[in-house]
């Protein structure tokens, strides 16, 4: 029997969990990501606000697949997918066809036509964006502690758009730096000035939560010093304020964008059909119609559960759908039935800062608050992270330091960073010069 191939499309959760499923049986597989690493997608607001390094949320990919030669990794951006041959074509050149074709090219941001948004806000979906604003962050504390006349320009006023995990997480993340770890390391900044605003068009905080998850972080948020402004939306945002629904505007150099993601922009060139936020709409096995070879997997794609509703957008969704990918593939191969995606509902979580978070436990959503949610957070985040081994531990002893309240993370300086134009440049060198 010939040796059959697949070709995958994304090195995440869903893209990497069905490789290694298939690089366990007789398979040619090729992987294709922009990237040469997989990242954790779930922690990337701990890098932004450096409680961890990059590398501790990231693996190469290569390394991932060191045991097997029949994964080969391609470094490059997909231009190109044809479904009808499951041929994919990248930017360097390169042509690849399998057997089956696996999409799970993840996702992109989604600013829902707000002007200015993509051009100032600062999204949290990639590593790249985790360290721009980690840089943005680490900038604005510089020039206020060197010039306090910024603050009165927003230095300090940080405002993260969007009140579910995403942004509840950074939110707290913020908080913790501006409470715990700045005036240790900044000791002339009034610190005290620092404004953080969590904005959202509904009326909670972690909408897709239980009422009284909604309360309880939203007392913890706000104890921390989190400004919830509910209710309210983003009209516009600007290189230095936002203006907001309800008329008012607020000065700020730092944006973060957590208002929800959509499909990345090759799912419109594929010619597949699409759903919700631009996914690909698939079938029950993971296939698309009409294509009982090419699956879509993970943040891409629209996967209905039992009921025929859209699964959510969720590191586990994807890790689970990778997996399943896989066993179909190889069903399909030796002539057996594709079956029906089950995920099982693990929950859902949110941090919420200081050593707090808010936990949906298992298909029946047991709730668990504060410490003890933390404790599930961690231990849900490294079985998603049990692909990438050698982090577990460093991670689990991270966690440890965390609830002991002795973080160490270091606030390390970008020197290659962006200067902000704070639009009186020409005055300040004038006023150095007359010196």
């Amino acid at each position: 029997m010939t040796e059959q191939s697949a070709v995958i499309v994304g090195g995440g959760f869903a893209g990497v969990a069905c490789a290694k499923r298939l690089a366990k049986h007789d398979f040619s597989v090729t992987l294709i990501d922009k990237n040469n690493y997989h990242q954790f997608q779930p922690l990337l607001y701990q890098v932004a606000t450096a409680e961890l390094a990059t590398s501790d949320i990231t693996r190469p990919l290569r390394a991932i697949f060191k045991k097997y030669d029949n994964v080969h990794v391609h470094r490059a951006e997909v231009t190109h997918v044809d479904p009808e041959t499951r041929t994919v074509s990248t930017a360097d050149g390169h042509t690849f066809t399998g057997d089956y074709l696996v999409l799970a090219a993840g996702s992109q941001p989604n600013y829902f036509g707000t002007p200015g948004a993509g051009e100032h806000a600062f999204p949290l979906y990639t590593v790249e964006h985790a360290q721009a604003l980690r840089t943005r962050l680490l900038t604005v504390l510089e020039e206020a502690d060197a010039n306090p006349a910024r603050i009165d320009q927003g230095a300090l006023n940080f405002v993260i758009v969007g009140a579910g995990p995403t942004g509840v997480e950074t939110a707290g993340a913020i908080a913790d730096a501006v409470n715990d770890v700045i005036p240790q390391r900044f000791h002339d900044l009034d610190i005290n000035r620092a404004r953080i605003y969590l904005v959202d068009h509904g009326p909670v905080v972690l909408a897709a939560f239980s009422d009284k998850a909604h309360a309880y972080a939203a007392e913890r948020l706000e104890h921390r010093g989190v400004h919830l402004k509910l209710g309210t939306g983003v009209s516009e945002v600007l290189p230095d304020r936002v203006k907001l629904s309800d008329g008012t505007e607020i000065l700020t150099r730092t944006v973060v964008w957590g208002g929800g993601i959509q499909a990345p922009a090759i799912t419109a060139k594929l010619g597949l059909p699409q759903g919700r936020a631009g996914r690909v709409v698939t079938l029950p096995d993971l296939t698309v119609e009409g294509f009982p070879r090419v699956y879509a997997l993970g943040d891409m794609a629209n996967m209905p559960d039992h009921d025929g509703n859209d699964l959510p957008q969720l590191g586990s969704v994807a890790l689970q759908s990778g997996a399943w990918a896989a066993d179909n593939i190889l069903a399909d191969s030796t002539g057996k039935s594709r079956q029906p995606f089950h995920y099982k509902d693990k929950g859902i979580m949110a941090m919420i800062g200081d050593g707090a978070a808010v936990a949906e436990m298992g298909a029946h959503h047991h709730e668990l608050h504060g410490h003890v949610a933390f404790a599930a957070w961690l231990g849900i985040h490294a079985y998603l992270m049990s692909g990438i081994r050698e982090r577990v531990d460093s991670f689990v002893s991270w966690g440890w330091d965390f609830v002991g309240s002795s973080r160490s993370g270091a606030m390390l300086d970008d020197p290659e960073r962006a200067r902000i134009d704070w639009g009186d440049e020409d005055e300040v060198e004038a006023a150095v010069a007359a010196e």
